[in-house]
Order: structure tokens, then sequence, then C-alpha cells
């Protein structure tokens, strides 16, 4: 008996001629947060719509908690809580009162003040939305988000456009979500909201799935190594090490070595046994560890830069 309780199979969208999501299949299961990477125009922000039945497919299906959402849709919406992208809400009304508002849309929700205080929202419970912060706004959304109990959290691009401050309070939300048992879809184009929150993450390139599995796995798979950075070497020590290294990188005045067995390098004390040996002084070294980011770069060439859709 299988625990997913998100299933997609080769889903398809079109606009034209144009395919925005083009036959990508995942599954996700109970509890776990899910991670969609991407750039703008990746397909995130379609795929997550499709599944929140605001758009339809072109093609392929999606099942969620047992209902085809297609078929079942309002079955669906009532078991799913919804931060979009451009969240807002009532600027007149408090924190208190916009949780409330959205809370008596359901027959049956979840206590107000409980979830004011799960959000940490208790100390602004009277303050007019209009007077918070970016980040205090996006807890609020998230609250509302779970005024309906809902079994399956959908949150598009959660921090963005946030301080690293509020980006780390909307995380802590987001964390205390799993602990409430909540499977969570995130999609974002930051590498470390991704490895910092997702137990799996898929990679979006133009619309593909282009790898999937854990942050350390695809760091493991696709990141390259880590990177040994020599810095600020004079032109004699540069020449001399790029003798003495193989398959070294030159950046400006710095060295870049990737911490490997084909090369003889594979930590920090390898390269210093190599430069002392040499007789050779450098300003500074530093390891490098692979990321998120260097998983992207490797499998599209290109940089992930900041982007929503």
């Amino acid at each position: 008996m299988t625990n997913n309780v998100i299933e997609v199979k080769s889903l398809v969208k079109k606009y034209g001629n144009f395919t925005a999501v083009d036959n990508i299949s995942f599954s996700i299961k109970k509890g776990e947060i899910f991670a969609f990477l991407g750039p703008n125009g990746a397909g995130k922000t379609t795929t997550v719509e499709i599944m929140e039945c605001l758009k339809s497919s072109t093609a392929g299906s999606v099942n969620i908690l047992g209902f085809d959402i297609k078929k079942d849709e309002m079955k669906v919406k009532q078991k799913i809580g919804v931060l979009p992208q451009d969240f807002n809400a009532f600027e007149w009304l408090t924190v208190y009162e916009n949780i409330d508002y959205f809370a008596q849309m359901y027959p049956k929700h979840v206590d107000v003040d409980g979830l004011v205080k799960m959000l940490s929202l208790e100390h602004k419970r009277d303050v007019l939305f209009k007077d918070l912060s970016g980040g205090l706004k996006q807890r609020v959304g998230i609250a509302i988000a779970l005024v309906n109990d809902p079994e399956i959290v959908f949150l598009d691009e959660p921090s963005t456009g946030l301080d690293p401050k509020a980006r780390r309070d909307v995380w802590d939300a987001v964390k205390e979500l799993k602990k409430q048992g909540k499977t969570v879809f995130l999609t974002t184009h930051y590498m470390d909201e991704a490895h910092y929150l997702a137990g799996r993450v898929c990679v979006l390139h133009n619309g593909h799935i282009i790898a999937e599995g854990t942050p350390e796995d695809l760091i493991n798979r696709y990141g390259g190594g880590n990177m040994l950075i020599i810095r600020e070497c004079d032109e004699h020590t540069r020449d001399e090490l790029i003798k003495a290294i193989p398959d070294c990188k030159v950046e400006g005045n710095d060295i870049l070595v990737e911490l490997e067995e084909g090369n003889g390098m594979k930590s920090m004390s390898d390269a210093i046994s190599i430069i002392n040996a040499s007789g050779l002084t450098c300003e500074e070294l530093y390891v490098k560890k692979a990321t998120l980011e260097d998983v992207f770069l490797n499998l599209t060439g290109d940089k992930l830069v900041e982007g929503g859709k």
C-alpha cells in the first residue's frame, strides 16, 4: 500500500505552441517537505496552480489524497491549504481578524487563537495587517492557509523579497508545519531554502524535471565535489601551482582546485603539502563545499537567478 499523498503522472501544460510543463511525473509522501527548485519560467508555479485546481492541464493526471483533481475538485480543495506567491490580506483588519475572517468560510475550522500561537503571532494579534513587516505578513498567510486544517499545504515562493531575518522566521514556521504532521509542497528559487527545509528536492528547468532526490544526494551526484580556493596568489606562485596541481582553474589571482582522487588533491592538507614542497606562500586557502547552486549550474550551465514562475 502506497503512502503517497500526491501523485503526478505525465503532466503537460501548453499555452498555444509554448509548453510550460513538459511531461513531468513525481510523487510525494505523507508528512514530508518537498521542494520544487528552479528559476523564473521553469514551470513551478504553473504546476502548483494545476495541483491547486486553479488551472487545467493539457494532459496527464494529478491525484491528491486519493482524489483525481479533475473529477473531485471540491474534495481536493477541502483538504489543501494554499499560500500563493502574491499573498495579501485585508490591510485594515488586524492579524486575528484576518485569520478569523478566512476561518469563517469553512463550516469546520481550527481554533484561530491556536493558529495565532502556533505561528508566534501573539504579540501582533491586534496589529493591523498593513503595519506588519514582510515576514510577519507571510506568517499570517501561512496561518490563513491552515484555517481548514489541511493535510497538504502549498507554499509558493514564501520568502521571496524578505530580509534574512524574516526569511528565517518563515522557515521556522514551515518547520512547525512538519512537526504538526502536515505535508508541505514548497516552490522556491533559493538554494539555501530548499536545502534547509526540504527532505526531497525536484529541480525544474524549462518545464522539465532534470533531477530529483535529497539535497545531499543531489549534491553528491551533480555538485562536482568540494572546491579548494587558493586566494590572491602572485604571478610566480600562480604559475608554479598550475604546474604542480593538475586540472586547476585560474580566476584572476585565485587558483581553484576540485578536491578529488584523480588529481591527488583530496583535502586542504594535500594542497598545503604541495605548496610547502614547492617553497611557495599563499595569502589564504579555504574549501568551498558544493551546494545546490553547483548542482543547478552543472546540470544546466546556468546560474539560478531570482524569479518565481
